[in-house]
């Protein structure tokens, strides 16, 4: 029998691909997601439970129903500037909303967890290759919130025995080149959708949130990942945990996922004129409050512990992938 996953988030961006790759291994994935963002088109792999992380007894009864082997955590809020603005609906809508979903796992005796945290719990590191032990110093309530969901699950593990793998993760980019599912959000805040968005007459422009940063052409850098690449990792991180490394006493393994090759703004909008052979209106605006200046991980561990390897992520191929998806796929409510 396949197991099934629990996979929070799962009618969003990187969830509904998650669990298109967890079926193509073999496992049955569960989204639960309460459709505030995410799009219930994109349930098309596996059963669906609409429920909000916030009520405990709608996932309790979602995990009896089920019987979980495992958790995938995507579903959090994820807006750096609403984050600046609004720290209190982070702390909750995050963390609380967290801890509700792990103290049910724990009852329920899944203690396979995979979660999805973020590079912007490491703050601004100027010129620094990032991985897994450089410190942690968020600039914003998202940052924070992640990090503080990072030690919650290290405190289960001690306490309860929980097996968590945690990735830490950079801007996540391109689409499924079947065309199944894609990158769709109201209202979009991603660069390469906006852009894509300006290039087809859908917005006035592009707006370059800053052109005065520490950097060769004045535009804050950033290591993108292929979508595909990212959940693959997600399937490897469970795989993992399946082969008993962290079996025992419970733990936590913390893996970056990056290229090691950080792009520019200018630089994304130079290749999308290469890809889609279209000029990017663009406009000037001021920097954003919480933006770091450069956020470049290297991913060594994942590569030599789980076998990972970024094969997707090349800017031309994340942008071919888009701007596909872009053309003929789109959720609606």
């Amino acid at each position: 029998m396949p197991q099934n996953i629990l996979v929070t988030g799962g009618a969003g961006y990187i969830g509904s691909h998650a669990c298109k790759a967890l079926r193509s291994a073999g496992y049955v994935p569960v989204t639960f997601d309460s459709l505030t963002t995410g799009w219930e088109e994109a349930v098309k792999f596996g059963p669906f439970e609409k429920g909000d992380l916030m009520d405990r007894a709608r996932l309790d009864e979602v995990f009896a129903r089920w019987k979980p082997a495992a958790v995938m955590h995507f579903a959090a809020l994820s807006q750096v500037g609403e984050a600046m603005r609004e720290p209190g609906k982070y702390w909750r809508g995050n963390v609380c909303a967290s801890l509700n979903l792990i103290e049910a796992a724990v009852a329920a005796g899944c203690l396979d967890f995979v979660f999805s945290s973020t590079c912007a719990t490491y703050g601004d590191h100027d010129g620094v290759m990032l991985d897994e032990d450089t410190p942690q110093m968020p600039l914003n309530s998202y940052g924070a919130s992640k990090r503080a969901i990072e030690d919650m699950l290290r405190d289960f593990g001690a306490a309860h025995g929980l097996r968590s793998v945690i990735f830490r993760y950079f801007n996540v980019a391109g689409a499924d080149p079947d065309g199944e599912v894609g990158e769709f959000h109201q209202p979009e805040t991603h660069l390469i959708p906006l852009m894509l968005d300006a290039i087809e007459g859908k917005r006035a422009a592009l707006t370059v949130f800053g052109t005065d940063y520490p950097t060769e052409d004045g535009t804050c850098i950033r290591d993108y990942v292929h979508v595909m690449d990212l959940v693959e990792a997600h399937v490897l991180g469970l795989k993992w945990l399946e082969a008993g490394h962290l079996a025992g006493a419970g733990g936590s393994r913390v893996f970056c996922l990056g290229t090691g090759r950080g792009f520019s703004v200018r630089e994304v909008i130079e290749q999308s004129r290469a890809v889609t052979n279209r000029e990017v209106p663009i406009v000037i605006g001021g920097r954003r409050a919480g933006d770091a200046v450069k956020l470049v991980s290297g991913s060594e561990r994942a590569m030599a512990e789980l076998g990972w390897e970024p094969r997707r992520s090349t800017m031309a191929q994340m942008v071919g992938d888009a701007w596909r998806w872009h053309q003929t796929g789109s959720y609606a409510k």
